[in-house]
């Protein structure tokens, strides 16, 4: 099997990436079959964001610390594991940010979209799903569109659902809202097109990130999936991502 393996810059990542090239070799990236990262959650994203229109597989090893999107590092038996590996397909978000200067912005972000308030006063943003306004006036720290991978992120602290992989849907969830005070967020289908639109700009500025990119002082932002891209997850049978995202939501 053709393997191109990269690492995070940790120590203990990069002398795991010269055991694993000393023992199964490096081929360059153009005839990799796969690609396998060393690191944690945060250089797995990294490298899916790298990797994200290849249309080579990622299998991730944990060198870092919670390791929610990695299979557990071993030395011995990878090609056996790789061979044996489930397949698990995620498709990005896309962001197109305009300014209040009206320069536009597009970014892809595989956990989440977020708007986020940049002063001391809270952020008023209206909210509109497919064209039809559904709130009015959020008034928040902020507001995120998670995909199923990232629901157990940032989406998860701000009290939004876990999303199962599988379940076509998106997790729309406001960050600290004060009104409307009983409104917790909404479950979205994946073919939603979010508009969120930044209401007194200029006096309550926010920013737009999309996983690592962020734009200042938005006005409007939209989101929707990205079918056109596929991201390919490997995973050992019996630790995939769909279960879990499962056995998160029972975690006490």
């Amino acid at each position: 099997m053709n393997i191109y393996f990269t690492a995070s810059e940790t120590e203990d990542a990069q002398i795991a990436l010269k055991k694993l090239i000393d023992r199964y070799g490096q081929v360059p990236l153009g005839n990799a079959e796969i690609v396998v990262a060393l690191g944690g959650d945060g250089f797995m994203l990294e490298t899916m964001h790298a990797f994200m229109t290849s249309n080579l597989p990622i299998y991730g090893m944990n060198k870092g610390t919670i390791g929610f999107l990695l299979n557990s590092y071993r030395e011995e038996g990878l090609v056996e594991r790789l061979r044996a590996g489930e397949i698990t397909e995620l498709h990005p978000l896309k962001m197109t940010a305009v300014d209040m200067h009206g320069q536009e912005f597009e970014a892809l972000a595989i956990n989440e979209v977020s708007l986020l308030r940049e002063s001391r006063q809270t952020a008023k943003i209206q909210i509109t799903i497919d064209g039809h306004v559904k709130v009015k006036e959020l008034t928040c720290d902020g507001v995120l569109v998670a995909t199923p991978a990232g629901s157990t992120a940032y989406n998860y602290s701000a009290h939004g659902p876990i999303l199962p992989v599988n379940a076509g849907v998106l997790a729309l969830t406001p960050i600290s809202a004060f009104r409307p005070r009983r409104w917790r967020g909404a479950i979205l289908p994946r073919e939603a097109r979010i508009e969120l639109h930044v209401l007194e700009a200029a006096k309550r500025p926010v920013s737009a990130v999309a996983d690592a990119v962020e734009i200042r002082d938005v006005a409007t932002v939209i989101v929707e999936e990205k079918r056109g891209i596929t991201i390919r997850l490997l995973f050992d049978p019996e630790h995939n991502l769909e279960k879990r995202i499962l056995d998160e939501q029972f975690m006490l």
